[in-house]
């Protein structure tokens, strides 16, 4: 936390120098990263006084990590822990992606939830699923079964969600060209509400850029406003062109309203490439404990992709009903 505030002070008058360089970078308008190896759709939720993150399927030392995590005392410093997902479910057990996922404390529960997307045994097409630990560490154990199951990549990038105004548990996710959606689940998170169905509240192909396929679904409560962060339009590989954008509504199931709409610039992305580091995307928004808000996401080094995604730390605030990310 201290680092944090630290973090904060710095961005805002560039003086000085920490140990982690960090005026310098926001001199020069740099991407932050915190974790430099392959970490790509970081989540990141703090626990006490220590912060956690999850992200998809990677390596470490030779060895595959369904779903990794890492931990850090101050946000800024962190430590690759391993595996949060290490027996995978028995419907994914002979399959090796499992992606982007989202990880909440429930303090009914009194458990941690973990929603995520990984390929069942019949390679039909990704399924969205849930898994629940008494650790933030883990292990994380899944439900036994498939909370959906969708063809080609359309059920991926899950973020849970407790209406603070209605305590309805929702869920938001989408892919593969298609809108994003949000459905309500049981208290539980183990399954949809009877009587429930998906609602689509983004469409693709909205603004000039970044929009052919949006995903990475996040949503943030903030002065009665929901703000629904997702990403477009292609995250990975040589031809990667990836970036944060924004939409808001007055209610969880919309109508959302894109940045671009609202402005008429037909751009709706508020973190983008730089000169170092291209393809930002697929974050999370956390909080320390003095309120200050982060964004967590990836990004590709342009002169070492080999690296993969990396996950990178940003301070975001909100101003003139719009969150504003501090390069």
């Amino acid at each position: 936390m201290k680092i944090l505030l630290k973090y904060l002070f710095v961005l805002i008058a560039i003086g000085g120098i920490n140990n982690h360089g960090y005026a310098q970078q926001a001199a020069a308008g740099k991407i932050k990263v915190v974790l430099d190896r392959n970490f790509p759709d970081p989540t990141v939720i703090r626990v006490g006084h220590k912060y956690y993150a999850y992200a998809t399927q990677g390596g470490n030392n030779g060895k595959t990590m369904n779903i990794q995590v890492a931990s850090s005392a101050d946000g800024l410093v962190w430590k690759y822990e391993g595996d949060a997902l290490p027996q995978k479910p028995k419907w994914a057990s002979n399959t090796h992606n499992f992606w982007a996922p989202d990880v909440f404390f429930d303090t009914k529960l009194n458990k941690f939830v973990m929603i995520f997307s990984a390929d069942p045994n019949e390679l039909t097409g990704k399924c969205l699923a849930v898994a629940y630990a008494d650790n933030p560490l883990g292990p994380f154990i899944d439900k036994g079964e498939p909370l959906l199951k969708g063809k080609g990549f359309q059920s991926i990038d899950p973020k849970g969600f407790v209406d603070p105004q209605t305590g309805k548990h929702l869920l938001y996710w989408g892919s593969d060209f298609q809108p994003l959606r949000v459905q309500e689940m049981t208290d539980d998170w183990s399954a949809f509400k009877s009587g429930s169905s998906p609602v689509a509240v983004v469409y693709p192909g909205k603004d000039k850029t970044y929009s052919n396929l949006i995903e990475g679904s996040w949503l943030d409560y903030y002065k009665g406003i929901y703000y629904l962060y997702y990403s477009g339009d292609n995250c990975c590989g040589d031809k990667a062109n990836y970036a944060v954008m924004i939409a808001k509504a007055s209610s969880p199931f919309g109508p959302f309203v894109r940045l671009g709409e609202s402005n008429n610039s037909l751009n709706s992305a508020i973190l983008v490439k730089n000169e170092m580091y291209t393809a930002p995307g697929h974050n999370s928004i956390f909080q320390d404990e003095k309120g200050n808000r982060f964004i967590a996401y990836h990004a590709i080094e342009i002169v070492h992709q080999e690296k993969g995604r990396v996950m990178c730390i940003s301070p975001i605030q909100y101003k003139n009903g719009w969150p504003v990310v501090s390069q």
